[in-house]
């Protein structure tokens, strides 16, 4: 994994990209927040946790990752919407949620470039200790 001080830097440069769009703070950490989950439930589903994720199929990392321009944009604001009408917590969690990043170039390479880049530092789960 990168230096995680380098990654909140590049994350939070970025975020000054959007805010010259008028994304206002809260907006960014909103939407680096659902993209995050999505992010991190991928990786849950993999080895070697393979939990079974809680993201309905078509609506996870994947799929955003294999899009770009407005299919992406039209695409993340679907999933954002039907992430909101999943029973439980992750209803809860995506509840009412929109997208707010407008240009699909930037949420792209929010998507590809910063977060997709970043792996898990992990290998295995880490054992509890008693």
């Amino acid at each position: 994994m990168t230096n995680p001080t380098a990654l909140v830097q590049r994350l939070w440069n970025y975020c000054n990209i959007l805010r010259d769009d008028g994304l206002s703070y809260g907006d960014y950490v909103e939407q680096l927040t659902f993209l995050l989950f999505l992010k991190m439930a991928d990786e849950q589903s993999k080895p070697p946790f393979n939990k079974l994720s809680a993201v309905p199929k078509g609506f996870g990392w994947d799929a955003l990752l294999k899009l770009d321009g407005d299919d992406l944009e039209a695409h993340y604001r679907k999933t954002l919407e039907e992430l909101g009408k999943q029973p439980g917590m992750l209803g809860v969690i995506f509840r009412k949620a929109q997208n707010k990043i407008q240009d699909p170039a930037k949420l792209r390479r929010l998507i590809v470039d910063l977060i997709d880049k970043e792996r898990p530092s992990v290998s295995s789960p880490s054992p509890t200790k008693s």
